[in-house]
C-alpha cells in the first residue's frame, strides 16, 4: 500500500513576468522617485506589481493595488511600449488602468483581502507586508481609487 502526498504548485515571483534589465531600470527609478523607501523596498513593490497585473490577466472581477504597490504600477505605465508589449503578452490586451476621480460619489474600493486570494489563486506569491490586509481599512489605497476592469 502506497500512500501519495498532493503537493501544491510553487508559487511564482512577479518579477519572473519581465526581463532582468527591464526590472532593473523601473526599479530604479522607484527608488529615484520615492527616496523615503527602505533599502531593497523599490524591488518589492515591483514585484508585486508584477504579481498584480499578472492577476489582472485573469480577473473576472476588478482587483485594485495596495497604496505601495500602486507605486508599481504607475510606474510601469510610463514605459508605454514596454508596458503595452507586456499587457499583450501576458493579459493578451491592455490592462488598463481606470481612476475613480470622484471617491466621495462613487468609491471604487476593492477589498485587499481579496486581491490577495486573487493573487494567491492566480499562482503568484504575495509580500504580505505590501497589502495591509489586517489594517482598520482593508480596500484599495490607490491614489483616486485605481483599478483594472476585466472583460469579466
Amino acid at each position: 500500500m502506497s500512500t501519495s502526498t498532493i503537493t501544491a504548485p510553487a508559487l511564482i515571483d512577479g518579477r519572473s513576468l519581465i526581463p532582468a534589465g527591464l526590472f532593473a531600470r523601473l526599479a530604479e527609478r522607484i527608488a529615484a522617485e520615492h527616496p523615503e523607501l527602505a533599502p531593497g523596498m523599490p524591488d518589492r513593490i515591483l514585484d508585486q506589481a508584477l504579481a498584480f497585473l499578472g492577476t489582472c490577466s485573469v480577473a473576472t472581477e476588478p482587483v485594485g493595488p495596495s497604496e505601495a504597490v500602486d507605486i508599481g504600477w504607475h510606474t510601469f505605465i510610463l514605459y508605454t511600449t514596454e508596458y503595452a508589449e507586456f499587457c499583450n503578452r501576458v493579459a493578451g490586451r491592455f490592462i488598463h488602468h481606470v481612476p475613480n476621480d470622484d471617491c466621495a460619489v462613487s468609491p471604487a474600493q476593492v477589498r485587499l483581502g481579496d486581491v490577495v486570494e486573487a493573487i494567491t489563486a492566480a499562482g503568484y506569491r504575495v509580500d504580505e507586508e505590501l497589502w495591509p490586509v489586517n489594517t482598520r481599512v482593508d480596500c484599495s489605497q490607490c491614489y483616486q481609487g485605481c483599478s483594472d476592469t476585466p472583460n469579466g
